[in-house]
Formats: structure tokens, sequence, C-alpha cells
């Protein structure tokens, strides 16, 4: 690996950058994706229904507070308004507010990550122009094709396409991965904001207008 490194030319530094920064990327959304905000939506919601019939929507409030996921901090601003007696209508833009916030939180560095995806071919790619324009140039030097002197220009161009594949695939995998994960999120939000505003306004009546 370290002898394609040197063949490669310059481009495998730009291409070590990108590995290395994906690899950072990759881990940092793992972690958060699929571990640190991991929650069954559909469980969560029933506790916290039950937790309100049981202890009222203060203990909602803190239940939302204390559980690390967008679903809950999703849900927390309804339940701080319906504590004031607000409006069904208020209910849903603090959703609204509420879930812009969380996919933000979410789709943060995946635009990042999909470009590294478009980057690092592009990189391969210009490897190989090089390559084949260094390989061309030693021909013209001696006048004659010798394989012995081109070789290292020819090697050039392929190693650098060949790694920016091997770096591109797997990002471009993982991508579509947390893409569907996040999208999961989305509408894990949707459904529990509907469930709890159906919930709140069959308990406590709370007004489907302003006013």
């Amino acid at each position: 690996m370290v002898r394609e490194f040197i063949a490669g030319g310059g481009v495998m530094w730009f291409l070590l950058f990108c590995a290395v920064l994906g690899l950072a990327l990759t881990l940092e959304r793992l972690y958060t994706i699929f571990i640190k905000i991991r929650l069954n939506a559909k469980t969560f919601v029933a506790k916290l229904i039950q937790t309100i019939e049981k202890s009222g929507v203060q203990t909602g409030i803190e239940l939302c507070a204390k559980t690390t996921s967008p679903v809950a901090r999703v849900l927390k601003p309804v339940l701080e308004l319906q504590k004031q007696s607000k409006s069904r209508a208020m209910m849903e833009d603090a959703i609204i507010k509420a879930g812009t916030s969380e996919l933000a939180f979410l789709d943060r560095s995946m635009s990042l990550l999909a470009g590294l995806t478009t980057v690092a071919p592009f990189l391969g790619f210009l490897g190989t122009v090089t390559g084949m324009i260094r390989a061309f140039a030693a021909v013209a030097a001696i006048g004659e094709v010798e394989p012995t002197v081109v070789a290292s220009g020819i090697a050039e161009a392929l190693i650098t396409t060949k790694w920016g594949l091997i770096i591109a695939t797997p990002l471009a995998i993982v991508h579509i991965l947390f893409s569907g994960r996040i999208n999961g999120y989305t509408k894990d939000m949707e459904t529990a904001s509907t469930q709890l505003l159906d919930y709140l306004e069959a308990k406590f009546g709370v007004c489907k207008t302003e006013g």
C-alpha cells in the first residue's frame, strides 16, 4: 500500500485526505444516528402518554428533556405549550420549528459526505490524466516507446483511479444508509407529533384554532 501511495504521485495526498475525512464523518454520523439518538418512537410516545396520565404534563416534559432523541426534542415544546393552555395551531407551529432544527442536526455533515463521494473519483481521474501526461512526456523525451520509462506514469494513472473509486464507493453506500435512517427519523417525528396532539386534544380539549 505504501508503495502504491508513492507510485501514485501527489494526487494520492488529496485522496488520503478524502479517505481520512470520510472515515471521520462516517464514525461520527454512525455514532450519532445509530447509537446516541436511537429510539423506538412508538414505544416512547406510549411511555410519554402513560407518564402524563400518571404524573401530569410537567413530568412528561421532564421525560422529553432527559431523552436524547429528535422525537423527544420535537414533542417537548408541544407539552410546554399545553401547560400554558395554548391552541393546537400554536403547537403545530412549534412542531414545525423544532422539526426544522432537528432535521438540520440530522443532516449535519451529510452534504460533505456526499461531496466526498463525488470528489474522490474526480481526483482519481485527475491522477490518471497527470500520469498519462507524464508517460507521454517520457516517450517524447527519449524519442521511442520504452516500457520501463513509461511504466511509472501508467502506474500513477491506474493507481489513482483505483483508489479514487475505492474511497468513493463505500462512502456512497454509507451515505445511502444514513439518508435512509434520517428519513426514518423524520417519519417518526411526524407520526409521534400527530399521536401526541391527538391525545392532548382528546384529554385536555386543546383548541383547533387560535383563541
